[in-house]
């Protein structure tokens, strides 16, 4: 009965196009893109109902300008709250993005050095082991996932109210051994972005809301992130969903992701994404030099090439234009964020079920992405 509800709530919205520019809180569109934003709520519905989605978040910009922004399908299925433009979801490992940009802040204002070691600011971080040598991790090594730390265990996510902090949070991989030798390959791992994380608060003597919204929140007016507390009540947070054990959806299990608000731990929406992309490309309060360093990967020692810049994806098309992008996923929600430079475009996506796929951000907005040769890029 709800997953009916859910559908034909999706099938109204699917067919409720007008001519007219609209805005409302549950969507925004410009009717000069009126077709292919047709086609995006086409694909998205389908996305949706194939996959049982309750509810999803999109958004897209173009020259600096947002020209859609939407929010479908449910925010609760228990009460039937639609989700709207400013419903908050888990963007997962998303949330690297946000620590990126305040990492260069704070390497451009000084307080941080991308040369110094974790030591500089942990006294007692201890040596990190490999293979019987010890060796010192720098701050460029966490934001460009080359560090060696080795990826989380299962069960260690599962530490509900036992380690809310950034600083106890590093307790739990500090000791022990590299996975490779810092700066040799990129392994991407949350705890990367945790330990820099617990540095910025080691360095500013604050803890880690306080410089999200100093550093991103406030200086970027974004109206729609902020930590995922549990504990908290936090407007516009949709419910999180899951997949039970025979590929039904289900009320997601409990999850305090606060001891890894750096990483992994933000809640969001695809119209703050969208914000967050233009303003890396467009805004005077991000200095031109941060600009440049946040998509410019560190050099590995190995022969591989880097691919990764304060947790951005750096890519190519088949036609050398450049391209960004962050996809995230946790228990309860999943997120993706597109910037294309060249074509002045960026798209996000956010919804509010657990996924093991990655989110088809190319078929999604394939009507905006035909001229960067997406067939290529997927």
């Amino acid at each position: 009965m709800k997953r009916g509800i859910r559908n034909l709530l999706l099938f109204v919205i699917l067919f409720s196009f007008t001519n007219c520019e609209k805005k409302t809180q549950h969507i925004l569109y410009d009717s000069k893109y009126k077709k292919e934003i047709a086609e995006v709520r086409k694909q998205a519905s389908l996305y949706m109902m194939l996959n049982n989605i309750p509810g999803a978040s999109l958004a897209i910009s173009k020259n600096g300008k947002i020209i859609y922004s939407e929010g479908m399908g449910l925010a609760s299925i228990d009460l039937e709250v639609p989700v709207t433009r400013k419903t908050k979801f888990r963007i997962g490992e998303i949330s690297e993005l946000f620590t990126g940009l305040m990492y260069q802040m704070m390497v451009e204002y000084g307080t941080l050095h991308p040369d110094s070691t974790v030591q500089a600011y942990f006294p007692e971080y201890p040596l990190s082991a490999f293979k019987g040598t010890l060796n010192t991790i720098t701050l460029k090594q966490l934001a460009a996932h080359s560090s060696g730390l080795r990826t989380p265990a299962g069960n260690e996510l599962k530490w509900n109210g036992r380690s809310i902090t950034l600083q106890n949070s590093i307790d739990y991989f500090k000791n022990d051994p590299l996975e490779s030798v810092p700066g040799w390959y990129e392994s991407p791992s949350t705890n990367n972005y945790n330990l820099l994380g617990a540095i910025m608060e080691r360095a500013t003597g604050k803890y880690f809301p306080e410089l999200l919204n100093e550093y991103i929140i406030d200086t970027l007016d974004l109206t729609s992130t902020v930590i995922d507390n549990p504990f908290l009540t936090v407007s516009g947070r949709t419910d999180f969903f899951d997949y039970n054990m025979v590929s039904l959806v289900v009320k997601a299990a409990f999850e305090d992701m606060r001891f890894r608000a750096a990483s992994d731990g933000l809640l969001s929406n695809a119209e703050d994404l969208v914000k967050f992309g233009n303003a890396v490309l467009n805004s005077d309060k991000i200095s031109n030099q941060i600009k440049e360093r946040l998509f410019l990967p560190t050099e590995l020692f190995g022969d591989f090439p880097p691919t990764v810049s304060n947790g951005w994806l750096v890519q190519k098309n088949k036609n050398g234009e450049f391209y960004y992008g962050k996809v995230g996923g946790v228990i309860g929600g999943g997120a993706v964020l597109l910037v294309i430079p060249d074509e002045k475009l960026v798209l996000a996506v956010a919804i509010n079920l657990t996924t093991n796929e990655e989110i088809p951000v190319f078929t999604l907005f394939n009507s905006f992405l035909e001229k960067t040769e997406n067939k290529d890029q997927k």
